[in-house]
């Protein structure tokens, strides 16, 4: 045994010998830190996550960055990170199937979506795939990093505005698949015709899904459903 090696112990009255110094003797070992997985395809807003938690908090630590739905979801699978922060909006899978996808793997995983988008489906929609959190992009950091201690403990994160705003969706009218349909394509201005013939369905079934449309989301206009239904989460233009 080295002179370094023999430092690291000493004998006990009984003659056993005890490691000093890494806090093992004693029954204590150092927490383990919460490993993150940060998902975002905006490449400074990843740089920005990981300088906020890799300076400011040592029990934290980023052990992948995802720039695409595809790539957030293998590299979940590669390092099974303890809280993944995850964007709503990704290129080649959006961040709903994202989550959809990791929980066939493990139902316990935990997501946090951060995202600028605050309409009541989008929320609807991520809590319903089973994310633990949602927070808008301005977040404090504070906030932030007390939600991520709050999900790796087991509990869920959503700000009460958006409690409230779930709570309307949850309590609200809501519109069929066909009808969501039929709005995406008002709002690339296509005329009843060019939807039926797009949706194989009559030119009068068009109208009847749009009164209909109209009468649940008490809007009086094409223009006023889609920028409500953008609003909502329902739409993405």
């Amino acid at each position: 045994m080295n002179s370094r090696s023999k430092d690291r112990f000493k004998s006990d009255p009984k003659g056993s010998e005890k490691a000093v110094g890494d806090g093992r003797a004693s029954g204590h070992y150092p927490k383990p830190r919460i490993r993150v997985l940060i998902a975002d395809d905006h490449a400074v807003v990843r740089e920005g996550l990981v300088s906020l938690i890799t300076r400011n908090w040592t029990d934290m630590t980023v052990v992948g960055e995802a720039s695409n739905g595809r790539e957030a979801v293998l590299l979940w699978k590669q390092e099974r990170p303890d809280v993944t922060l995850l964007d709503l909006r990704m290129p080649e899978l959006d961040g709903v199937d994202v989550i959809k996808e990791i929980r066939t793997t493990d139902k316990a995983a935990r997501i946090i979506v951060l995202t600028t988008f605050d309409g009541d489906e989008d929320i609807y929609r991520a809590i319903q795939a089973g994310a633990k959190g949602y927070l808008l992009k301005d977040v404090p950091r504070e906030g932030l990093m007390d939600s991520i201690r709050r999900v790796y403990s087991g509990e869920t994160s959503v700000p009460l505005h958006l409690v409230a705003k779930l709570a309307d969706r949850v309590s609200g009218e809501t519109l069929s698949q066909r009808e969501i349909e039929v709005l995406k394509l008002m709002a690339q201005g296509k005329s009843n015709k060019e939807i039926a013939a797009a949706l194989f369905i009559s030119e009068g079934t068009v109208k009847s899904h749009g009164k209909s449309i109209f009468a649940r989301m008490n809007v009086r206009s094409r223009a006023e459903a889609v920028a409500a239904a953008s609003r909502r989460g329902l739409i993405h233009l």
